[in-house]
């Protein structure tokens, strides 16, 4: 119950706890060797090299560095992601059991090879950052944006448990067997660790990186210009310049504390094991106290912001130098410098990173990687030098360590002074990307987060609101919104007056009414009359705020429930209601009544009004809105009922689902789930006998509102037979094929393509709640790739046994020979089985298929013609009309059912030039005769199969030509225009569909002019 209400606390999800139950472990079992493998060759070589010898060997790190980065760089773009993160495990953990190996048989054979230790320094030190570097990288690519701000300070506090876990291993086994026998427990913490992270690979991060980017190559090839480049803009730009200061003093100012603390630690404590156990005590301090402070850090960074913080650090940094160099000479500087040395290594390394990313979210964000990294390249080699340099200034000058602090504290005041400079630079670069509008998404609203944060935001401010820039000053006006403060009121007023209506809208927005006065609530009720309606309705809802001067306000607002626009009359209406202006009700419901009574658009703006006060009397108008001819009015009736948790109303939306538009299949899946638990006892009575579109709104609506082990126990069940199922309905289309129905058997198989959708959708979207949301859909998006060896790889990623292994089992059959299915070999009597089956099936278009093929029998038996064209016949023409090629069998059922059978007799004139037309015709049989003007002559003859007249009769343009029926007959189906157009509507799919086969039309005459004229 404590760890559930920590969760909560720090702000986790049940989503979330499956991905933090594999990876915390990781985090705490490599934290645990980490450190053990840090304390180890820390104590080795200090003791049995000397830690006089720490200069050289950071210089020689700080001259590896650059080549181990470019290496890494090298080998990770050749690489596969998973592939790269596993062998970098397997050599990091190589490395630690070689030296660990070393050591054991130096300790056994008693051999000492002095030189060795400066090699188990740079070996060990690269697995501890390269072991950093790797594991945060996991955490990063296996985790979205939103997922990452909750389960980061997790995997942080399990890093640091595994810090404090060392810290009490390292005292207990180095006082029994030594500090050697610390280090040799890393790789066993590695490989202990080592399950997990292979495991979190396979499940989580493989299907995300299932699709490598195709443009590596390009990229690659114009990497290296545009890297010169950058690095002399780095030198060039103040802003920049500043950052990479910042990041090179601070870490060479560690590296001077952490030479200190070493060296001095070392005099009070000669002993290895002795040595060894104290630093063992402070990892366990440091590590105890990086935990308490993950529990504010994030109040802290919000609270200062990072361009504050840098600030704050440096002076605790100044601070700490200060207070060691204070009691040099004393008994208790053992203690002031691990102090010292703790804070200073948690505030670089748990605090001072992320505050230094600060210096490049500004920067554009095609650019922003390639300057991070520079400057990091840069500031990570010149630390480490600096570093180095200045404990030579002891180790090889001969400085005394009296100087050496004092240094210190002098290098940490100028990093105070660059981080205050930093700080000014950094809000200048803020306000010139403002007004330049560089940034957009979630990296200008966090720079704006820390903009109003700054003391000159208001001069900023005020400057921003009179550029001459509309942008800039719409941003501006953003700011002072999410400031919230009502002293900016008379600023905000000037812009009654200005012409732009974003503007004048945006200073509303930003309105607070908390201190206005009576004349200021005049001024506001003025935009009331303004001439653009969302202003006016902004003005209303503004109104609505002003509690203090209700009956004013009231006053002002009534007199809009008269308004022109239904938005302004709706945002009226909420603002009466949100003063509590009770002898307006009637008044206000009078007015829902009659926009509801006369639908369209004012009935829209009605249901969400309705929807929003929870106006549940009006429950009955909004029921009779479900017939409404305007799907907006009809999306937006069905949302109203969701939110107002009208289940009554399930049955009658199931039974409508089959045939509803693709945007209203989705309004009802969201309504769905806005019902909330009341929904789901109808939805589970009905699900199982749903055609499979309804039944995919019903699962997906169930995936929501159940738990994990309610989705377990009923609708992974659920969904396991929809798929067996469907291998059932696919298998009528061999069943058709094998009793001679070939064009019965292709509608079959269209339409088993169609439901293949439905079913997987409601498949994937319980693999979505049983496993992490963005690697199922990496997996799906693998899986529907026109890339053979990308669905192969999906396919493999699946079979891993992602989100429930049974589910994924049975999408795995479906995906794997779907094809085949329709064209199995079956026996007379199966295929009488099957058809006789599937005649009584859920899918209305498989029952129609079904019974077309048992007629179609009965006729041939009883030598009997059959009528001209029934709805089914229309469908298998239509789906060999090039026109409707790309259409599904429901698109073309839908054209089928507006298209009327027509026999025109020969020399009848079917549109004249220049004349409006108003149908379309797709031949059937006979000839269209196309002439020109008064002209007899026959410019072009159309034939079975093609479609004329449909520019003119749904875009409203004029006949190009004369058509007239040739010789002896000519044999149509005729669509009326305006039906077609309102289809469309609709179902966008067709329009879609028909816009393809138009473009192919214009692409075959312009390669047949090419080849004439070539």
């Amino acid at each position: 119950m404590m760890i559930n209400a920590l969760l909560r606390w720090i702000g986790v999800k049940l989503e979330d706890r499956r991905k933090l139950a594999m990876m915390t472990p990781i985090f705490f079992l490599c934290g645990i060797s980490e450190m053990l493998n840090y304390n180890g060759y820390m104590t080795l070589f200090n003791d049995r090299f000397g830690s006089e010898y720490l200069p050289y060997v950071y210089a020689a790190e700080a001259v590896i560095l650059p080549l181990e980065a470019w290496l890494m760089s090298w080998l990770a773009n050749r690489l596969p992601k998973p592939q790269w993160m596993r062998a970098m495990y397997v050599v990091m953990g190589s490395i630690v059991t070689l030296n660990a190996a070393a050591l054991l048989t130096i300790r056994l054979t008693g051999l000492d090879f002095g030189l060795y230790y400066p090699f188990l320094f740079l070996t060990s030190s690269f697995v501890v950052r390269q072991q950093t570097i790797l594991l945060w990288s996991l955490a990063i690519d296996l985790c979205p944006t939103q997922q990452a701000k909750r389960v980061m300070p997790v995997f942080v506090s399990g890093a640091a448990l595994g810090g404090i876990a060392a810290g009490l291993i390292s005292q207990a086994v180095s006082r029994s067997l030594g500090a050697d026998a610390v280090y040799m427990l890393a790789p066993l913490l590695l490989l202990a660790g080592s399950f997990n992270y292979w495991r979190a690979i396979s499940v989580y991060l493989v299907p995300l990186t299932l699709k490598e980017e195709r443009a590596a190559k390009g990229a690659a090839q114009t990497e290296g210009a545009g890297s010169m480049l950058m690095f002399k803009r780095v030198f060039q730009s103040p802003y920049l310049l500043c950052a990479v200061a910042i990041m090179t003093l601070m870490p060479a100012l560690y590296f001077l504390m952490e030479y200190t603390f070493l060296s001095q630690t070392h005099r009070f404590y000669p002993d290895e094991t002795d040595f060894a156990a104290f630093f063992g005590k402070v990892t366990t301090l440091l590590f105890t106290f990086a935990l308490l402070l993950q529990l504010v850090s994030g109040r802290l960074m919000n609270a200062l912001g990072p361009s504050s913080m840098l600030a704050a650090i440096a002076a605790v940094f100044a601070a700490s130098f200060v207070l060691v160099g204070a009691t040099l000479g004393l008994d208790m500087l053992l203690y002031t410098l691990s102090a010292g040395y703790m804070f200073v290594y948690l505030l670089l390394y748990y605090f001072a990173e992320p505050a230094n990313q600060m210096f490049f979210k500004l920067l554009p964000m095609q650019e922003r990687d390639g300057y991070r990294y520079i400057a990091q390249g840069i500031a990570a080699s010149g630390g480490i030098l600096l570093g180095a340099l200045l404990q030579y200034l002891h180790a090889g000058a001969g400085l005394s360590w009296a100087v050496l602090v004092w240094t210190g504290a002098i290098g940490s005041v100028l990093l105070v002074i660059l981080a205050l400079i930093g700080r000014q630079l950094y809000i200048r670069q803020l306000v010139r990307t403002v007004q330049a509008m560089t940034e957009e998404g979630e990296d200008l609203v966090s720079a704006l987060d820390e903009f109003v944060k700054q003391g000159r935001s208001d001069a900023v401010l005020q400057t921003l609101l009179r550029h001459e820039n509309d942008y800039a000053r719409e941003l501006a006006l953003e700011l002072i919104g999410r400031l919230g403060q009502p002293t900016y009121l008379p600023e905000l007023l000037r812009f009654a007056d200005d012409p732009s209506a974003r503007l004048r809208l945006a200073a509303l927005r930003a309105m607070r009414l908390e201190e206005a006065g009576l004349q200021t609530l005049v001024r506001i009720a003025a935009f009331l009359e303004d001439d653009d309606y969302e202003v006016r309705a902004q003005a209303a809802k503004l109104l609505g705020t002003a509690k203090h001067l209700s009956h004013q306000s009231v006053y002002f607002i009534r007199l809009k429930l008269l308004d022109s626009h239904p938005k302004v009359v709706a945002e009226a209406i909420k603002a009466l209601h949100a003063l509590g202006s009770e002898p307006s009700y009637e008044a206000c419901y009078e007015v829902i009544g009659r926009y509801l009574d006369e639908m369209g658009e004012p009935a829209v703006y009605m249901c969400r009004t309705i929807a929003e006060l929870g106006l549940v009397k009006f429950l009955p108008d909004v029921e009779q809105l479900l017939g409404d001819a305007d799907p907006a009015v009809r999306a937006e009736a069905i949302s109203c009922m969701g939110a107002l948790k009208h289940t009554e109303v399930i049955p009658w939306l199931l039974e409508g689902l089959e045939f509803a538009e693709p945007a209203l299949h989705e309004t009802t899946v969201e309504a769905f789930a806005r019902m909330g638990e009341e929904a789901v006892e109808p939805l589970l009575l009905y699900v199982s006998e749903l055609p499979m579109k309804a039944w995919n709104a019903t699962v997906r609506a169930l995936s929501v509102l159940l738990d994990e082990a309610r989705i377990r126990e009923l609708l992974v069940p659920l969904t396991m037979g929809a798929a067996d199922y469907l291998r059932t309905s696919r298998a009528l289309a061999a069943a058709l094929h094998a009793g001679g129905h070939q064009g019965l058997a292709d509608l079959a198989a269209m339409r088993s393509d169609e439901l293949r959708k439905f079913v997987l959708g409601g498949c994937w979207a319980v693999m979505d709640r049983l496993g992490e949301e963005d690697v199922m859909r990496a997996i799906r998006l693998a899986t529907e790739d026109a890339d053979e060896e990308v669905r192969e790889n999906g396919l493999e990623a699946l079979a891993e046994g992602a989100g429930d292994k049974r589910l994924a089992s049975a999408i795995l059959l479906l995906l794997s020979d779907w094809d085949e299915l329709a064209h199995a070999e079956m026996t007379d009597a199966g295929m009488q089985t099957m058809i006789g089956r599937m005649s009584a099936d859920r899918d209305p278009w498989l029952r129609l298929i079904t019974a077309d093929a048992l007629e179609r029998k009965e006729s041939v038996e009883m030598n009997e013609p059959r009528q001209l064209l029934g709805m089914l016949d229309k469908v298998l023409f239509l789906k060999e009309v090039p026109f409707f090629k790309g259409l599904t069998l429901e698109e073309l059922g839908y054209v089928a059912g507006i298209a009327e059978e027509e026999i025109i007799p020969a020399g009848k004139r079917l549109f004249t030039m220049g004349q409006p037309n108003t149908a379309m015709g797709v031949i059937m049989e006979g000839t269209v005769e196309l002439t020109a003007g008064n002209n007899q002559e026959i410019i072009a003859r159309l034939g079975p199969r093609y479609v004329y007249g449909e520019s003119s009769s749904l875009y409203g343009t004029l006949a190009t030509a004369n058509g007239i029926a040739a010789e002896p007959r000519l044999r149509q189906l005729t669509i009326d225009g305006q039906a077609m157009s309102k289809l469309i509507q609709l179902h966008p799919g067709i329009g879609i569909g028909m816009l393809r086969a138009t473009f192919e039309r214009v692409r075959r005459l312009e390669q047949r002019i090419a080849k004439q004229q070539g």
